[in-house]
């Protein structure tokens, strides 16, 4: 068959509002990073697939005429996507040496990739042959959605390349996304992905990734909001490790004990995410102002506050956001807390030598900090003309 080559990208994932809040019924606020997780997908004539992942030191390769003893008999149940087949899966760990409950990054990656590309090409006949290869700008295993992102690149990726999407590039366009059908079918493959890699997900960061822009999350229903800004921040990474299952474990501990002190929390924080939704709306609605970003600033201040009251804070994220108040800017931890990311809000007038001095305050606390911004495109597909040159250098190398 013949597999068209490709180059996509997808964006990686912060909560602006509403960590922990969320698991509680109430609503949290999902915004794409325009950090991104960069696809190439080359026709081969080697009769093998190669999977080239540079960030975790995973480069592997197999035999398509193996991989197809793997296809199951029927494929009704691949595009069945509202069920994994926990068999293929089985099929897939057994081939790949994957023991029943390894959780780590290298093993969960090559699994999601196994499944997308028989899912995609079982009923092609036989499996083509082809080479995939992946660099990301986002960290691992930060909570920033990288998994996510790669999950989305592998479903638009493959399936463009099996031609049951088409390109969305034109003569006149070296960047594009596909339309509301395609996006749709890409999120549904790519929960698929985020299912095999985390068992259990939301769906949030595989909207996040497909759609872009920000997204409204509540008991279960995702909405992208119609329209959003732009908005620039600091993204840093405090580098301390933490487990989002024992501090969602706490929060829930501190409910139970304290049911008057955290429910009204849980409530205000809620009341954040919806004043926060209002603002953004507003600000694209009309040009935004000064006083736009004075609410925003102090959202994410009161945010942080309740965050703490929760027990998910960290001396980390408490250094973090002194040294960049101290700056005159506005942070709030991002995620599960307990160490972990954290955003900064910039103002459009927050000037070069503010945010170059408060990125450098913050290596020397041994954080790794970027500036970037949110509310990015979703998955796109990309000529290598538009695609940045120090990307499409590591994307050569394999």
């Amino acid at each position: 068959m013949h597999i068209k080559e490709c180059i996509v990208s997808a964006p990686g994932k912060a909560i602006l509002h509403g960590e922990h809040a969320v698991v509680h019924g109430k609503m949290a606020l999902a915004v794409s990073l325009n950090l991104r997780t960069y696809l190439q997908l080359q026709a081969t004539f080697t009769s093998k697939v190669c999977i080239n992942l540079p960030n975790i030191n995973a480069f592997l390769s197999w035999d398509v005429t193996v991989l197809n003893q793997l296809v199951p008999d029927s494929e009704a149940d691949l595009r069945n996507m509202d069920e994994l087949d926990i068999e293929l899966v089985r099929r897939l760990r057994d081939f790949v040496g994957i023991p029943n409950g390894a959780l780590d990054t290298r093993s969960m990656a090559i699994l999601a990739f196994l499944y997308i590309y028989i899912s995609i090409f079982a009923g092609s006949g036989e499996l083509p042959s082809l080479t995939v290869s992946v660099w990301s700008e986002l960290p691992t295993g930060a909570g920033l959605g990288s998994s996510s992102a790669y999950s989305v690149c592998l479903a638009a990726a493959l399936l463009s390349a099996s031609g049951t999407i088409p390109s969305p590039l034109s003569d006149q366009e070296n960047t594009a996304r596909w339309g509301v059908a395609e996006m749709e079918l890409i999120n549904r493959f790519a929960f698929q992905g985020e299912r095999i890699i985390h068992g259990n997900p939301s769906g949030v960061d595989n909207a996040v990734g497909t759609w872009g822009g920000i997204l409204r999350y509540h008991s279960g229903k995702i909405t992208p909001l119609s329209r959003v800004p732009m908005l620039r921040i600091l993204l840093t990474n405090t580098k301390v490790p933490r487990s989002t299952k024992v501090l969602v474990a706490g929060v829930k501990d501190k409910m139970n004990k304290f049911p008057s002190i955290i429910n009204p929390v849980l409530d205000s924080v809620d009341a954040i995410s919806c004043t926060c939704e209002q603002t953004l709306s507003e600000m694209t609605s009309d040009s935004p102002t000064p006083e736009h970003y004075d609410i925003l600033e102090e959202l994410i201040d009161i945010n942080q506050h309740h965050l703490n009251v929760m027990g998910v804070g960290h001396p980390a994220l408490d250094n973090l956001c002194r040294v960049t108040l101290a700056r005159g800017l506005h942070s709030k931890l991002t995620g599960a807390g307990g160490g972990g990311c954290a955003i900064t809000l910039l103002r459009p007038e927050t000037e070069h030598s503010v945010v170059q001095n408060t990125v450098q305050d913050l290596r020397e606390c041994g954080y790794d900090c970027w500036e970037t911004r949110i509310g990015a495109a979703g998955v796109q597909e990309h000529s290598p003309l538009a695609v940045k040159e120090e990307v499409l250098e590591v994307l050569a190398r394999y």
